[in-house]
């Protein structure tokens, strides 16, 4: 038999039941992704199986370190072909890290390769991928087509033009929608001056406002956002270690930003209290216009110096942090709720020792007056926990303790086009989670009942709750 069949990672009845007649055939809405839609506009192809695997890809970056290949194969100068062998001679040692599994689902689902990846199967599987990415069937839309998906949200900055995204969306006969995320990060890096001055030039230029006074950089800020939501964004996004437990008053947010834009020296509690600050009003924004507000916590960034100085970010130097999050959590959530601007929440996790804290907290503030089911939720697994261990326990710590039935599922968090089988991973997981329950009698034996709840966490419910169009 395959190592990938029709019954993978499902070790009961009920869980084959529940995959194959609720899951399986479900559309896939991304709402989490780092692909570059540029790429979509132009229906872009690739050269090889490396350049389409390889490229940007921290998860195989680390796991080639590991297996002592030299930075020049991993994000070097080495030829293509030279890399893809590399990483072909690791995968037989990543046994046990979801890069395996990922790795053969991958083959399997795009280019129909039962052989698992090596050194011995190398030469062959190059070949016949490579053979198959010269055919229009591989470009960028139909992989995306081909894998069922309905929507792609990118990850991008409010300076960016999303001239890319407006040419997608006049792709009529496209299937797939692709919409921009807000992430504002950048105009909270008050560490760097030199650098955050750069980026509200930008935004001045961009919004038109002259971003030299505090009143005009946020006025210069919300017309981004009044611009990413013409486009149909409805989701923002946040990447930080941890949410602050102060903010600046209005006065206090003035005077630090004349500072910062005279490059005059900020103390670290100007940083928080100003970073604080325009948290709260991003939370304003996102609630004004019914938007999703993602909050990604708990990495520790750029950890090795010397590649961080030559190769830059996101190079898969990264790991967990340990910081605490129960009370910059309920300051900045109960704050908001307090005036009134809680938008719909996402939070996710980095450090499973958390899980707990996480999905209690979103319950303390699911109440609403629109009636929306779910407004508050404990994200799936992500990055180093979209692992088949990190989702149980993701899963598990969400249904001790909120509603998993109204959970909205998995996303990618990738830069490939070639990750959407990480969907169908997730939802073989929760099946075989979920049936294992149906078989041991702790879930009803009805499948009227849990594969309706199935089937909603794969698509409907991400529909319904980002209110994008497909």
């Amino acid at each position: 038999m395959a190592f990938i069949h029709d019954d993978f990672l499902l070790t009961t009845k009920a869980a084959r039941r529940l995959y194959h007649e609720f899951a399986e055939n479900e559309p896939i809405y991304d709402y989490h992704t780092h692909l570059p839609v540029d790429e979509i506009a132009r229906d872009q192809r690739f050269e090889s199986l490396a350049h389409i695997w390889l490229g940007g890809d921290h998860y195989k970056w680390r796991a080639m370190r590991a297996n002592g290949v030299p930075e020049t194969h991993v994000t070097g100068q080495a030829p293509w072909k030279e890399k893809f062998l590399a990483f072909a001679k690791t995968v037989p040692n990543t046994l046990r890290n979801p890069l395996y599994h990922w790795t053969a689902l991958e083959l399997k689902r795009f280019f129909g390769v039962d052989e698992l990846l090596s050194e011995a199967t190398a030469e062959s599987i190059w070949n016949r991928c490579n053979e198959q990415l010269a055919t229009p069937e591989f470009s960028c839309r139909n992989l995306l087509t081909r894998s069922n998906v309905r929507v792609v949200c990118s990850t991008d900055d409010p300076t960016d033009s999303l001239e890319h995204h407006l040419e997608v969306a006049k792709l009529s006969s496209f299937p797939v929608k692709a919409y921009p995320t807000f992430r504002p990060d950048a105009g909270m890096r008050l560490e760097d001056l030199n650098a955050w001055n750069t980026w509200t030039n930008k935004l001045a230029e961009v919004s038109g406002e002259a971003c030299d006074t505090l009143d005009s950089f946020l006025t210069g800020l919300r017309k981004r956002h009044d611009f990413f939501h013409s486009v149909g964004g409805r989701l923002s996004d946040h990447g930080l270690t941890a949410m602050d437990t102060e903010t600046a008053t209005d006065a206090e947010a003035k005077a630090i930003f004349d500072k910062a834009r005279a490059n005059q020296a900020l103390t670290a509690s100007d940083v928080i209290r100003f970073r604080s600050y325009l948290m709260l009003y991003f939370g304003q924004l996102d609630a004004e216009k019914g938007w999703t507000k993602q909050l990604h916590l708990g990495a520790l960034r750029n950890t090795n110096t010397r590649l961080f100085n030559q190769l830059g970010r996101d190079i898969g130097c990264d790991s967990i942090d340990d910081p605490v999050h129960a009370a910059g959590l309920k300051f900045y959530l109960d704050t908001l709720e307090q005036r009134g601007h809680l938008p719909k929440v996402v939070l996710y996790n980095l450090n499973p020792k958390d899980n707990y804290v996480f999905a209690t907290i979103v319950g303390n503030y699911q109440g609403n007056d629109q009636g929306i089911a779910g407004r508050m939720q404990f994200g799936s697994g992500w990055w180093f926990l979209d692992t088949m261990e990190g989702m149980e326990w993701q899963i598990n710590s969400l249904s001790s303790t909120g509603l998993l039935s109204r959970s909205v599922g998995m996303l990618t968090d990738s830069r490939s086009f070639l990750s959407p089988p990480r969907h169908e991973y997730f939802r073989r997981i929760l099946c075989n989670l979920v049936g294992r329950d149906v078989e041991n009698g702790l879930v009803p034996d009805d499948y009227d009942l849990v594969g309706t709840m199935i089937k909603r966490i794969c698509y409907a419910n991400a529909h319904e709750y980002f209110g994008m169009d497909v």
